[in-house]
């Protein structure tokens, strides 16, 4: 697996009625690079990810995924716009929502071998194998293969949904709060297996702990418009943090490992 580029053009999501749900949005996240993208409930992350991915279609702008563009428009008081989508690169992009559903009849590898849906009828079966018997083997729930999903912990079940869109053999994976629900240390190895995959991964989290350690770019949404970008660095500053999320924030050395500690507290009432 490799990644691919994704880069968005001015791009707006309006509803019929009601208030935007995207505006402006201009970002570029280069091929084979983790971004996060954080933002407080209704800032837009799963509204963004639901355009990239495809399954929701921007009123204007333009979608660009690797060197083909996904969607390019008009806004409609600019005169017609037109709408492209190209057939050969829903099989490169993945997802994970917040809420997967699945038949909990079904065995772990039945569930994960449904990731090779987008390529059938252009796979061998032997080659179906090897992809379904590798991403699980990536998650560590190769022990777990012949089990019916129902047996499976909240953290496994998580590993299962993750490794069904691993054995798609995307360039891209897309994550809606892939760490919901999960103890802390599921968290942090969950999002090191994402971090080891060479591929692009843009992933909405929301806890500011989680993106230092995980992202190299950094997306800040703030009532559907991009407040800051870049790494997390330069995206998460003090001031940002404040006026956004209403924490404060604190960048102290860590008194063992050679690193910085980022510290958020709530600010005083």
């Amino acid at each position: 697996m490799s990644g691919v580029s994704v880069r968005l053009d001015c791009v707006a999501l309006r509803p019929d009625k009601g208030v935007p749900l995207l505006e402006n949005i201009n970002i570029a996240v280069a091929a084979g690079q983790i971004c996060a993208v954080v933002g407080p409930n209704g800032a837009g992350k799963s509204s963004l990810l639901g355009v990239i991915s495809g399954r929701l279609s921007p009123t204007s702008g333009r979608v660009q995924i690797g060197d083909q563009t996904e969607y390019q428009l008009r806004d409609a008081s600019q005169g017609a716009g037109t709408s492209v989508r190209s057939a050969g690169i829903s099989h490169q992009i993945a997802m994970l929502g917040q809420t997967e559903y699945a038949d909990l009849r079904l065995t772990v590898r039945d569930y994960v071998g449904l990731g090779r849906v987008p390529h059938r009828g252009r796979c061998a079966s032997a080659r179906h194998n090897e992809v379904v018997a590798d991403a699980l083997a990536r998650v560590r729930l190769q022990k777990t293969a012949d089990r019916g999903l129902h047996t499976l912990s909240g953290g496994e079940r998580q590993r299962a949904h993750l490794a069904r869109a691993l054995a798609q053999e995307p360039s891209l994976l897309l994550l809606d709060e892939p760490t919901n629900h999960l103890d802390l240390h599921a968290r942090f190895e969950l999002l090191e297996l994402v971090r080891s995959l060479g591929i692009t991964v843009i992933a909405a989290l929301h806890e500011l702990s989680l993106v230092t350690d995980f992202a190299d770019y950094a997306i800040i949404l703030n009532s559907g418009r991009v407040c800051g970008q870049g790494t997390p660095e330069e995206a998460l500053t003090a001031s940002l943090v404040e006026q956004v999320f209403g924490m404060k924030f604190v960048r102290t050395r860590h008194p063992i490992e050679e690193r910085d500690l980022w510290v958020f507290e709530r600010l005083a009432a």
